[in-house]
């Protein structure tokens, strides 16, 4: 019998055109010799056709709308009365292949909790990545304290109905792991993001990027622009080292012309490319010589774990995080340095460290080998024998 993995996703496959967790455990479960299909559930603000939409990997796309367009809005993904009748289509389709195969409900948010309670799932994951309650730039307000109430109830929910759970950071373990019943924290797991290494470890570089004739040191950072990031930091760096250039590579995701982020894109020195394919990204990647990671201070960075670390390291390239404590133990001389404060001088003394050691070839292996260790293949092959051996032992 085989394997029909509903996942249950924050917005169309394609949007912004970032490839994140998600979509990497989709296209996994999609290449299994025992998967069916594979279901991307995910909703969005448009009023669209019901019908799924089959993917060029194969994936079958289905949309919820949302009850009103507006931002403000969503908070109807967390709420049953506002979805319930939307996933009817889905049910009916399942449902007809009732006793063919066997179905596995992959929250990988905590939207349309109601899900887990309609159809006799055979297993229930959540795959926590983030911290959800929390607000990404990390200031608060009323309507964002309304928000953080709607989505706790609502994943404390699917917690409540996962027979296995994974974290991507020790700071979301041990959070879950303080939300479920006693006999369940033995199926509350640890798994860190991974890295595709074959796409990151070639040598293309991409063409007509950077400023022409310059020789010298790039920093760059590779991701969706949000409000996370400590754009004053980068300011701060950028103008005190007028040789060094600031690469960002990535759609901006901070909404309503973030002031900070527009200050940092005022210097003569910060190149910002906007969104790329993500089949391009490693070849941007490829243009760096010192991979940055500069987060703020906030709870949501303290649950996050990079997608970017190991995806710098297997290029090749030293990076330096910033308050991002869930890399602390992967700090390494020539590797990674992690840093806990906003001090510019500290960045920059650090810049100047990994610069030093950028292609020194023990390090460059060193960055290589610690990758290669992290394959996505491997990882979601460990969870998925969890799961199923959990689905045997029910």
């Amino acid at each position: 019998m085989k394997n029909i993995h509903i996942i249950v996703a924050t917005g169309v496959w394609e949007q912004d055109k970032l490839r994140y967790r998600r979509h990497r455990l989709a296209e996994f479960l999609q290449n299994k010799p025992d998967t069916e299909e594979v279901i991307w559930l995910c909703p969005s603000p448009r009023r669209v056709d019901p019908s799924p939409k089959r993917l060029v990997n194969g994936i079958s796309q289905w949309t919820v709308p949302d009850f009103l367009p507006q931002r403000a809005c969503r908070f109807g993904r967390y709420m049953d009365e506002f979805y319930r009748r939307r996933l009817r289509p889905l049910l009916s389709y399942i449902r007809a292949q009732a006793g063919q195969c066997r179905f596995f409900l992959w929250f990988t948010f905590p939207g349309f909790p109601l899900l887990g309670d309609l159809f006799p799932w055979t297993r229930v994951i959540y795959d926590c990545s983030d911290l959800w309650t929390s607000p990404i730039g990390g200031r608060s307000s009323a309507a964002a304290r309304f928000r953080r109430r709607v989505i706790a109830k609502a994943e404390q929910r699917i917690i409540d109905r996962a027979e296995i759970i994974f974290c991507t950071s020790d700071y979301l373990y041990r959070r879950i792991v303080r939300k479920v019943a006693a006999e369940k924290m033995a199926c509350v797991f640890t798994f860190e993001n991974g890295v595709e290494f074959d796409l990151f470890s070639g040598s293309a570089r991409a063409a007509n990027v950077l400023p022409e004739n310059f020789r010298g040191t790039v920093f760059g950072y590779i991701g969706g622009i949000k409000p996370k990031l400590d754009f004053n930091l980068i300011r701060q760096a950028a103008e005190k080292k007028s040789d060094w250039l600031f690469l960002f590579v990535g759609p901006d995701g901070t909404g309503r012309a973030n002031r900070e982020f527009q200050q940092l894109l005022i210097q003569k020195n910060v190149l910002w490319t906007g969104s790329v394919s993500p089949a391009d990204v490693s070849m941007y990647m490829n243009l760096v010589d010192v991979g940055i990671m500069p987060y703020k201070p906030s709870p949501y960075n303290e649950a996050v774990f990079p997608l970017k670390l190991f995806e710098f390291l297997a290029a090749g390239k030293p990076a330096i995080g910033v308050h991002l404590p869930s890399t602390k133990e992967y700090a390494e001389k020539g590797i990674y340095a992690h840093l806990e404060s906003s001090d510019p001088e500290l960045f920059i003394r650090s810049c100047e460290q990994m610069a030093t050691l950028k292609d020194q070839k023990n390090a460059v292996g060193r960055r290589r080998a610690l990758a290669k260790s992290r394959n996505w293949n491997g990882i979601f092959r460990h969870m998925t024998d969890l799961v199923m051996g959990a689905e045997k032992s029910g």
